[in-house]
């Protein structure tokens, strides 16, 4: 058992080393003929994603077309497409690429931007909310003294009452026992 694997492993390490990456060649090209068919003379050959015009024509599996250099010959009706080549769309693709990267690069200069704008805000609000606690706690202290005055004041002014009151009380109880002036009688002289 342990052979095996020693041998699967080393197999594995050595085809692992062996193999490297690599990528088909775009330089793909298909042949114009004379004719619509193989037998026929080779006129040229056109690469891959060049644009061609389809005159129309077809006959079995070839299409007659006129090549980017004027060539009129007969290629296989298979190897068309419709859709523009890989060779046509790239410059496209790579310069919306570039375009987006700046955008992203805006963005995110943008970004960070607004982020230090956020931060510098933030702590405005933070430095708002402590001057308004300030604020609060002098505002909540001036209606405590302003309420203690008024109650000083009535205080004060029923104490001021009450000893008006008292006074008042005093010199009528004095009043009741003054003793009264009697009265001359005319009876006597």
């Amino acid at each position: 058992m342990f052979r095996i694997l020693s041998l699967l492993s080393f197999f594995f390490i050595s085809f692992a080393s062996v193999a490297q990456t690599q990528y088909v060649s775009d330089d793909v090209f298909i042949y114009i003929h004379g004719g619509p068919g193989t037998q026929y003379r080779i006129l040229g050959s056109i690469e891959a994603g060049q644009p061609i015009t389809a005159t129309g024509k077809t006959d079995g599996e070839f299409t007659q077309i006129v090549d980017h250099k004027d060539r009129e010959g007969w290629v296989k009706t298979d190897s068309l497409s419709a859709e523009p080549s890989f060779r046509e769309r790239l410059p496209k693709v790579e310069a919306e690429l570039a375009q987006t990267k700046q955008q992203l690069a805006s963005f995110t200069n943008d970004n960070t931007s607004m982020s230090e704008q956020l931060k510098t805000a933030n702590s405005e609000v933070r430095t708002l909310k402590a001057k308004l606690a300030e604020v609060e706690a002098e505002r909540d202290t001036a209606q405590a003294q302003v309420k203690e005055a008024i109650d000083n004041k009535r205080y004060h002014m029923w104490q001021e009452g009450g000893m008006i009151a008292g006074i008042g009380a005093l010199i009528g109880i004095i009043l009741v026992y003054l003793p009264r002036p009697q009265r001359r009688r005319k009876e006597r002289w």
